[in-house]
């Protein structure tokens, strides 16, 4: 499948996080690599391991938030009543060693608005 993207002119990917792409993560980011495909993930794990950009809810603001609600259960209060909560966080990483892999350039205000830039 990467391959015939890459064989496509201007091609590229954006990865969804899902139960397989999560497994083959490392995978998909070296296919990405070797075809010389940008490509946007949904975690910073990825774009710190060679991904090209990443972008998506901040885990660890919602691992932190979720000890309140274990908090609101441990004193008697039931799951089913206690409202779905959405991420309040997203992040914005850049690999600038991958965009320069690739041939990339990043414009610098793109590279201001990212929570963090690899360089």
């Amino acid at each position: 499948m990467i391959s015939a993207i890459a064989a496509a002119p201007n091609g590229g990917l954006v990865v969804q996080p899902d139960a397989y792409t999560l497994a083959n993560r490392r995978l998909i980011i070296e296919l990405a690599a070797r075809h010389r495909l940008p490509a946007v993930y949904a975690y910073r794990h990825d774009a710190s391991e060679g991904g090209l950009v990443s972008y998506g809810p901040d885990v660890r603001d919602l691992y932190r938030r979720s000890a309140s609600y274990v908090d609101r259960i441990l004193k008697g209060e039931k799951p089913a009543d206690l409202p779905v909560q959405q991420p309040l966080k997203y992040e914005l990483v850049i690999n600038l060693k991958t965009a320069k892999t690739l041939g990339l350039t990043v414009p610098l205000a793109l590279q201001v608005a990212a929570d963090e830039v690899i360089e």
